[in-house]
This record gives C-alpha cells, sequence and structure tokens, in this order.
C-alpha cells in the first residue's frame, strides 16, 4: 500500500510529474490548461512533503517503492514520467528500477548522481546542515535563506501570484518532516546513475534553462550517455523552466509525449526471411 498523497486531474493517456524539493502535488497545477485535456496526470506529494508521511528510516530507495506502490494502487501498469530537480533524480531511479513501468522520460533539471563517494559524502554534510536550519531557526527562516540561493534568480521574474503561490507551499510543510526529506533524498544520499545511464531503453528528454548553466552542461553530459534522447535548452529561463516558461515548457513536452512510436520493426522478421 502506497503512503503517498497526490492529486489527480485531466484526461487522456497516464503522466506521473514529480515535483522538486520543497513541493508537494500541486506544483504541477499551472499547467492543467496545458495538459488536462491530453494527459491524466497524477502527480503525488514525495516524503515528507505536503501530506505524504517520512520516517527516519525513510531511504531514496525507499520512495521509488511508495511511487511503485502508488501506481499499482491506481491501476497504472505504464505511464510516461516527468520530473523536475530532486523529481528528476526519482524519476530517473524509477525508471531503472523498473524500466517496464516507464514509457517516456522526462528530465528537468536532473542531475545522475555524484560519482565520487567523497563528493557524496561532503553533499550529505552540506544537506545535514541545511536540515539543521529547518529545525533550529524554523520553516520560514529556513525558506528565506533557500529562496535566496542563486539557483532560483530566475524565479524573481516569474508572475507575482505564481511567486505566492510558490512560497505558500513552501510554508505548508511540516518542519521535521521536510527535514528528514532533505537527509533521505539528498543528492549526496542518492547511488550515482552515471554508470547505468547507458542501460535505458526508454525514450528521454532532458530539460535545461539557459541561464542554467551547471544543469546544462549536466544534461549535455547526460546526452552523450543515453541511447534514445532529446534536449531542448529554454532560452532565458534559469533552473525551473516548468515554472519560468510554462508555455515553452507544456508544448515541448506535450509535443515529446504525443509524438508517435513504433514500437515493433517495418518488416516482420518472417516475413523478411521469406524475401529474395
Amino acid at each position: 500500500m502506497s503512503l503517498l498523497a497526490h492529486v489527480s486531474w485531466g484526461d487522456g493517456s497516464p503522466l506521473l510529474l514529480l515535483h522538486g524539493f520543497t513541493g508537494n502535488g500541486e506544483a504541477w497545477s499551472h499547467l492543467r490548461p496545458a495538459l488536462g485535456g491530453r494527459f491524466r496526470v497524477l502527480a503525488p506529494d514525495l516524503p515528507g512533503h505536503g501530506d505524504s508521511p517520512i520516517t527516519p528510516d525513510t531511504t531514496f530507495k525507499g520512495a521509488v517503492d511508495q511511487l511503485l506502490a502508488l501506481l499499482d494502487a491506481q491501476g497504472m501498469e505504464r505511464v510516461d514520467v516527468a520530473g523536475y530537480s530532486l523529481g528528476a533524480r526519482v524519476a530517473l531511479a524509477l525508471c531503472l528500477r523498473a524500466p517496464e513501468r516507464v514509457g517516456r522520460l522526462v528530465l528537468e533539471s536532473g542531475n545522475p548522481g555524484l560519482r565520487r563517494r567523497r563528493d557524496r559524502g561532503e553533499r550529505r554534510r552540506e544537506d545535514d546542515a541545511m536540515a539543521e536550519v529547518i529545525e533550529r531557526d524554523g520553516l520560514e527562516a529556513f525558506v528565506r535563506r533557500w529562496e535566496a540561493l542563486s539557483l532560483f534568480d530566475g524565479l524573481r521574474s516569474v508572475p507575482m501570484d505564481l511567486r505566492l503561490r510558490l512560497r505558500e507551499r513552501r510554508l505548508s510543510h511540516r518542519p521535521e518532516a521536510l527535514a528528514t526529506a532533505l537527509r533521505a533524498l539528498s543528492l549526496g544520499a542518492q547511488p550515482s546513475y552515471w554508470a547505468r545511464l547507458w542501460t535505458m531503453r526508454a525514450p528521454t528528454l532532458l530539460l535545461t534553462g539557459e541561464r542554467d548553466t551547471k544543469f546544462t552542461g549536466i544534461a549535455r553530459a547526460m546526452a552523450a550517455e543515453i541511447p534514445l534522447v532529446w534536449g531542448h535548452v529554454f532560452p532565458g529561463a534559469g533552473h525551473a523552466p516548468h515554472l519560468e516558461s510554462p508555455e515553452e515548457w507544456a508544448r515541448e513536452v506535450t509535443s515529446f509525449l504525443s509524438a508517435p512510436w513504433i514500437e515493433r520493426p517495418l518488416v516482420d522478421s518472417e516475413l523478411g526471411s521469406n524475401q529474395g
């Protein structure tokens, strides 16, 4: 049984949307007009976010287990998956863990992991310190610090109503749950998936913002490893194109997910063997 809270909307082919850190399932609600007529969207709260519980023994692998249980509970045998930042990392893990459950994959500002154990250890220490800020100073102080990161400079130009909803979501979390999620789902707690990218068979779309040079570089390195891959860089956008350029994001993703694919050889193998 899945413990993940979730929202569902739209009608069409199934699409799992995974939010970033400090988000929840409502993080995609501004895209309902663009996506709701084409996709049956399932948008969960990841562990420790929104109304989804978290325990001290929650792990990155456990988050994937919970997603698979949610898909089972919803009767979704196979879905397309799109994830942003933390959600992109979890989406990648889901695709590698259960490739038969993922049709197409969209990774926005994602990271397959840190290659070196030393770097993962350093990142865990950094995220633990950030979690202590939540526990010591409270959620509002943490959110102010989080929003001040240069990574999110692009969000300062989005419409005010969208910014207010984003801040409201960030402040709606339970501090102790978000702190535990930060530790459990840290980039330092995530295995490095770089060595497994070549095994992926899902058609994959990598999305980044032009101003986010770090993650655009990561996406280009990923594209060199993934067998069936497309990429798009949104002009003028930063780390969160789905918020900074929502209409362009929706067009790019809809086009990718709606494109026809050939699931079997054009020439039947038996027919081919009888030719000549």
